[in-house]
């Protein structure tokens, strides 16, 4: 463990004590949001991020220290295990390295070396590579058999045992992997015959780049084409340099022995070294390419579910068409579907008068605060058609994203939650929803449906799985849920609860009515001490007797609170309400062995803005009324647009027409590298 932690540190750059108590707190069952939150004193104020990588070390240390296991199982069974290679082994941390080690070691099919072995040149091979012998072919005579018929075959054959000791030496392997690491060209060359096939890869027809320097969206789609069998792929060093490196390890004679080792060691270079080190650099940058797609799908995926709400309202839900008509949904300040009927304002059916009458009507009797509209097709035209409608209030008219929607309105989720209503009404209610609450509404779909990434089905699919769950974990506990009006599906993600522990909150719900208190969850089925302690401080209960219960501060935590009140002389509710009295306090008088002031200052906060929000507050934006589709742009035109996709070769912007505008990262200011992010866009090519 001591090892791991040292080991971690040095990766990571954190020091080694605050590694070893994240460490115990995750083997003691606490989640990552759990001890990013509430345990501060613990970990000396790490992050979700840094927690989530420190486990994310330590697995990949546990998974080496098994795989050394079976090393050491394997050479053992094979009676070949020294205490020097044992000790070797066992104090190498580095895959590469682990693998280089094994390698002579590793079963193998039946090679060419293995065959030369089995004819007896194993004895020649070795005294060729001693580079002594004077009369090399008299030698090589000695060694002829049945099975041995030519001195030509029998060097051949010696060659093809030094070949593979060359290939299975670590200085040899480090020297070619240094080159390839230092200067090795990715290329990638259009299959004949598929130039056509292969159009929308043009770029990469006749590509040559650095492997250093190739960007992870470049490389993803280099090797999406290569999977499609479009481009002829490789990665290529410096041969020349490769096999001097080589030699200056293997020949040390010039005379016919060392013309053979020579003759080996290029052999060994073509047919497995090389290829052997450009697979692994294969993987290597495919692994870093897929490291910088997922982490940036995650971020945007943290941006998206982040973005304002607008709060519990009665909301109307549009999702536009032309033939098939509007789908219109009423939803109740809870989200409940009230009402939903279609409407037709577009051609071919073109019934604007009644539609404009039905929205009229629906607004009136369902009180309606905010319309939602999808921003798909005929979104433009029913954003125009709407806003021009005078309403007998304010309405303020928002264009939603409908990405993914429609993968939520297929789903069992969708199902379960409207078994009577078609896709249709679904897809429009999801629109509704995730006005009002972007987050709650956008935990039902699988992330990688949502589309703001890059290769997003090229990368790894469990590492992406594992980022993306981790991202939506950490966004919904950063906000927190309201315990009485959370689904199942949200409550999932709180931290400690998991599938099972939230159906079965939703079901005491069910039976017995609202939660009074957080205390009342330790009435819930399988709800332990443990879980409870892990998830009580993410849920809110906005009209608790107790006022903390609708705050971040920790049931732990409540004494220290009741503590300050009964010290001014109030209650807990008039400490929440007065900034004076909390002026008053001193931290450092309610300071303990285990509550520090990273705690106090959190319970600070908490009392300033109980229930807080970290989102923003949402605003209407407004496309250019005169651009509806591509044919209306033109160059020199600035127009409102918003991020909607970020990528890291530049942004995707919506600006109100199908297709949306790409600002390049050389165009792009670090500072407007936000999704959902508003400003003026100038149009430089259309």
């Amino acid at each position: 463990m001591e090892l791991f932690n040292q080991l971690i540190s040095a990766s990571l750059n954190i020091a080694e004590k605050q590694i070893n108590n994240t460490l115990s707190l995750l083997k003691e069952g606490a989640t990552i949001p759990f001890i990013s939150r509430y345990r501060k004193e613990i970990t000396d104020g790490l992050n979700e991020v840094q927690i989530g990588n420190i486990k994310e070390q330590y697995d990949k240390l546990c998974d080496l220290s098994k795989r050394k296991e079976t090393i050491l199982k394997t050479i053992a069974e094979k009676g070949e295990l020294t205490e020097e290679l044992r000790k070797r082994i066992e104090n190498t941390w580095e895959s590469t390295v682990l693998e280089d080690i094994y390698l002579p070691y590793k079963p193998k099919r039946k090679t060419r070396a293995e065959v030369a072995r089995q004819k007896g040149l194993e004895p020649l091979a070795l005294i060729i590579l001693l580079q002594n012998e004077k009369d090399l072919l008299a030698k090589a005579s000695k060694f002829l058999t049945g099975e041995v018929e030519s001195i030509e075959e029998a060097l051949k054959g010696a060659r093809d045992i030094i070949a593979e000791q060359i290939n299975e030496d670590e200085r040899a392997r480090n020297q070619v992997r240094h080159v390839f690491n230092r200067q090795a060209v990715i290329t990638a060359k259009v299959i004949k015959g598929k130039e056509e096939e292969a159009a929308k890869y043009r770029d990469y027809f006749d590509f040559s780049e650095p492997l250093k320097r190739c960007t992870s969206h470049r490389l993803l789609a280099i090797r999406r084409a290569e999977s499609e069998g479009l481009l002829k792929v490789s990665i290529v060093p410096d041969e020349e340099e490769c096999t001097e490196r080589i030699e200056k390890l293997f020949v040390r004679n010039t005379n016919e022995c060392g013309k053979q080792v020579s003759e080996a060691l290029h052999d060994a270079y073509k047919r497995l070294l090389k290829p052997s080190i450009e697979t692994e650099f294969a993987s290597l940058s495919k692994e870093k390419a897929d490291e910088e797609a997922i982490r940036i799908f995650a971020e945007n995926l943290r941006q998206l579910l982040l973005a304002p709400p607008l709060g519990e309202k009665r909301v109307m839900g549009i999702d536009p068409g032309y033939r098939t008509g509007c789908k219109i949904v009423c939803l109740d300040a809870q989200g409940n579907l009230v009402h939903n009927e279609n409407i037709y304002p577009h051609p071919p059916v073109d019934k604007k008068p009644e539609a404009v009458s039905k929205l009229k009507t629906m607004t009136q009797a369902y009180d309606i605060q905010a319309i939602a509209i999808g921003n798909g097709t005929a979104s433009r035209e029913t954003e125009s058609f709407v806003s021009k409608i005078s309403f007998d209030r304010p309405i303020q008219v928002f264009v939603v994203s409908e990405q993914g929607a429609s993968i939520y309105s297929a789903s069992k989720i969708a199902r379960d939650e409207f078994p009577n209503y078609d896709v249709t009404v679904r897809g429009a209610v999801s629109i509704g929803r995730r006005l009002m609450d972007p987050l709650a509404e956008l935990v039902k779909i699988d992330a990688k449906s949502i589309g703001v990434g890059q290769y997003q089905h090229d990368v790894d699919q469990n590492k992406l799985k594992k980022s993306l769950d981790r991202t939506v974990e950490n966004c919904v506990n950063l906000v927190g849920v309201n315990l009485n009006t959370a689904s199942g599906h949200l409550l999932t993600y709180i931290s400690g609860l998991g599938p099972q522990l939230a159906q079965n909150i939703v079901n005491y719900r069910a039976e017995n009515g609202a939660f009074a208190s957080r205390k009342e969850l330790m009435k819930v089925s399988r709800m332990g001490a443990k879980a409870y302690e892990q998830c009580a401080g993410f849920l809110r209960i906005p009209q608790a007797a107790n006022p903390l219960d609708n705050t971040a501060v920790h049931p732990e935590s409540y004494h220290i609170v009741e503590q300050m009140a009964k010290d001014l002389e109030c209650t807990v509710a008039e400490l929440i309400t007065s900034k004076e009295l909390r002026l008053k306090i001193d931290k450092q008088k309610y300071t303990t062995p285990t509550v520090g002031l990273p705690t106090l200052n959190d319970i600070m906060q908490e009392l300033d803005k109980p229930g807080r929000d970290p989102r923003n507050t949402i605003k209407v934006f407004e496309f250019d009324p005169n651009i509806h589709s591509i044919g209306d742009l033109k160059e020199g035109m600035i127009l409102p647009g918003i991020v909607g996709n970020i990528t890291n070769f530049g942004a995707f912007v919506d600006i109100g027409i199908k297709e949306n505008g790409l600002v390049h990262l050389s165009q792009l200011a670090e500072r407007y590298t936000i999704l959902g992010y508003r400003l003026s866009y100038y149009i430089i090519e259309n």
